[in-house]
């Protein structure tokens, strides 16, 4: 019977038949034809992050709205004409595109070519992202750490605050994390035996990124090119690398040059102005405005704020820039709670490892490790326009040295009794400090961190049982993952701000408690007490005008609300009025749209493309913005302004009284807009008398409006150059 049994249950030898009579045969063909299976099926705690992800992600999504509603006029354009489509035109004439690339715009308009114009098909293919971006992480470390690991990592990301914010918003982040993401993703597959297809995977990821939000997706680049120069394939010299290298790098340009090329390769009369942009050329918008500016400070950035440049201390520029940045009360909560760890967990790795080839963690921590490091330095020291949604970028590669430092802790791979002490130390120290940036919110967490933190040291440091440095690690990192998860939680309470999303409680959502905004406007707009961000202003003087953003589906309106500083002009029509935030609304439109529907109606110009985008939503007249976002990004010029007179794509321009989307601007910004262009069409076009109306709409300030039918001629001979005699 013994005998019997070691016959039935012994592997088959090469080219015999496997045992198939006893059931203990059947059994081992069965487990031998399942383990690919099995091999290849979704985990149970992958499916439980996912579906954590999804919740968070979708949970009431619909009370957003139109989030930011500058893309979502922009999504509308581009689902209603392919020409709009390719070259991301933010109004339904082609006049002006946006002043980002197209990418996460052209996922939005194919959703709603397939699903309508809804709130929901703009908005839940980002939240899909977001959970796609939860699956890569997860993998990128189970990879080289285990399923614990990649557990620890996914959750760590799916509750980070600013990744609800953005996974809930139609700003392009969401996808600028997922490609970077998988890009990163892709080096380590390609580091496992060197295959090359993983690179060029990795380049067309970056490409993607590019075409999402341009030079920022750079940040992941260097990581990758060390890891690969430095774990080089093995039988195989530098040189092989480097083509290899060049492979990928010729993958990422071109993917990520394709939309620029087709841009500069048209000829200017047959497609948009390129927003933000003084030239009408798009390599301005990559090393200017969305490039060189963003890091090194530009005209009009958050130094015209007052202070240095880097926001001169205001939350919604991420305040100034420094070492403790990430730490701030406008960065911590959003994305920071884990960094001590992180960091330390990154440290530990790092020694553990000697960077030997020969450990494969190396490379991965090259990788990862490259793309945090380059992506903290980075929001750390810029100081030209920075908002805090951006370090959602940041996020992953802080989840996935988290989850790393966990796993390795807890698997006896780093000295636990000298790195476990030192993560718990500094992940609980950087918590105190960030929570210490939000009085009156999370009171408990300091006691509650310091005693797990407490009793988890002295453990490491008395047992070196596996299963109890498991109790104490898992106890530590559940107690860190507890604010992010309350903050992540909270966000899903209000509805996001319009053109700045955050995460965490309503009370210090958009920069934290004193800082910018400190209390939830009605609808879900954040407003700032008085004397408070950029300083009391005038009654009725707003910083987001109310009619910027589109009515919650309460019926109330969103957006934010504050006063602007001090000597601020007033809307992008004229100073005060209901709507004529400082980045424009559209009540001031009401009566301009009403005459122009009633004669003949056509294309009207104003200044600032955020003024426009509420018009563009509803549909009822077409509306461009011929200033860029604000009104003083884009300096067109008049002939150009002539040839879309001619050509019918422009009839109506409404001027306000200083021809500019700021009104008087605010301190320090010399920027022109397009002043020039609606200075001429005051002097040369049919200035048009709308008729009177009630005080109430706003619509009596707004400014005045011009027939320019006919005008182009005279147009381009006001903006043709004075004749040297």
């Amino acid at each position: 019977m013994s005998a019997s049994w070691e016959t039935s249950s012994a592997a088959p030898t090469p080219g015999s038949a496997a045992p198939v009579a006893t059931p203990v045969g059947i059994s081992w063909r069965l487990r031998e034809r399942a383990h690919p299976i099995y091999a290849r099926a979704p985990r149970p705690e992958l499916l439980g992050l996912m579906a954590l992800a999804a919740v968070l992600n979708l949970w009431a999504l619909s009370q957003n709205g139109w989030a930011n509603t500058y893309y979502s006029a922009a999504v509308r354009s581009m689902s209603s004409s392919w020409h709009n489509f390719l070259y991301a035109s933010l109004d339904p004439g082609g006049v002006m595109t946006v002043d980002k690339p197209p990418l996460s715009l052209w996922v939005q308009s194919l959703s709603v070519r397939i699903f309508g114009y809804d709130q929901l098909s703009v908005l839940v293919p980002q939240a899909l992202m977001g959970v796609a971006s939860v699956v890569l992480v997860y993998d990128l470390v189970r990879r080289r750490f285990g399923r614990v690991g990649g557990f620890v990592a996914g959750l760590a990301l799916a509750v980070t605050p600013m990744t609800v914010a953005i996974s809930r918003h139609n700003n392009p982040d969401a996808l600028l994390v997922l490609c970077s993401v998988a890009a990163v993703w892709c080096t380590v597959r390609g580091l496992e035996r060197g295959r090359l297809r993983w690179l060029v995977l990795a380049g067309v990821s970056v490409g993607l990124g590019f075409e999402t939000k341009m030079g920022v997706a750079l940040t992941v680049v260097p990581g990758i090119a060390a890891a690969w120069l430095w774990i080089t394939p093995a039988g195989r010299g530098r040189l092989h690398a480097l083509r290899q290298l060049f492979a990928g790098g010729a993958a990422m340009v071109v993917v990520g040059g394709a939309w620029p090329a087709l841009v500069e390769l048209t000829p200017a009369a047959d497609r948009p102005w390129v927003a933000g942009t003084s030239d009408n050329s798009v390599l301005s918008l990559i090393f200017g405005y969305n490039g060189l500016g963003r890091v090194e400070g530009q005209t009009g950035g958050p130094g015209a704020l007052g202070g240095r440049g880097g926001g001169g201390g205001s939350a919604l520029f991420g305040s100034s820039p420094g070492p403790f940045r990430l730490l701030n009360s406008a960065l911590g909560g959003q994305a920071g709670w884990l960094l001590g760890f992180a960091v330390v967990s990154g440290l530990a790795i790092l020694v553990a490892t000697r960077l030997r080839r020969s450990d494969p963690r190396s490379g991965w921590l090259i990788v990862v490790g490259g793309a945090f490091l380059v992506t903290a330095a980075l929001f750390s020291a810029a100081s030209g326009i920075f908002h805090p949604y951006y370090v959602s970028l940041l996020a992953p590669f802080t989840a996935a040295l988290f989850g790393a430092g966990a796993a390795q802790l807890i698997g006896g791979r780093l000295r636990a009794r000298i790195a476990g002490p030192l993560a718990i130390v500094a992940g609980v120290a950087v918590e105190v400090v960030i929570r210490g940036q939000y009085p009156g919110q999370l009171t408990w967490l300091d006691p509650v961190l310091i005693a797990v933190a407490a009793i988890a040291v002295l453990v490491l440091l008395a047992f070196r049982s596996r299963r109890v440095r498991m109790v104490a690690v898992g106890a530590v990192t559940g107690a860190l993952l507890l604010a992010p998860s309350v903050w992540a939680i909270d966000t899903l309470g209000y509805p996001t701000s319009a053109t700045f999303p955050s995460g965490g409680p309503a009370a210090v959502a958009g920069g934290g408690a004193g800082g910018l905004f400190a209390r939830v406007g009605a609808g879900g707009g954040l407003s700032g007490p008085p004397g408070r961000g950029f300083g009391a202003g005038a009654a009725g003087q707003q910083l987001f005008g109310t009619g910027g953003s589109p009515p919650s589906p309460s019926g109330r309106p969103g957006g934010f609300q504050g006063a602007p500083p001090a000597g601020a002009g007033g809307g992008a029509f004229g100073p005060g009025g209901a709507g004529g935030g400082r980045f424009g609304g559209d009540q001031s439109l009401t009566a301009v749209v009403s005459y122009v529907k009633q004669h003949g109606g056509g294309t009207i110009a104003v200044a600032s493309q955020s003024s426009a985008a509420s018009a563009i939503i509803k549909g009822d007249v077409q509306v461009a913005g011929i200033g860029g976002f604000s009104g003083r990004e884009s300096d067109v010029s008049v002939p150009w302004l002539a040839q879309e007179v001619r050509s019918g794509a422009i009839r109506w321009v409404l001027v306000s009284q200083t021809g500019g989307g700021f009104g008087a601007g605010a301190p320090g910004d010399t920027r022109a807009g397009s002043k020039a262009a609606m200075d001429a069409v005051a002097k040369v076009c049919r200035q048009v008398s709308l008729p009177s109306t009630s005080s109430s709409t706003g619509s009596a300030t707004a400014g005045t409006l011009y027939d320019c039918q006919g005008f182009g001629a005279a147009l381009e001979a006001a903006g043709a150059p004075a004749s040297s005699s």
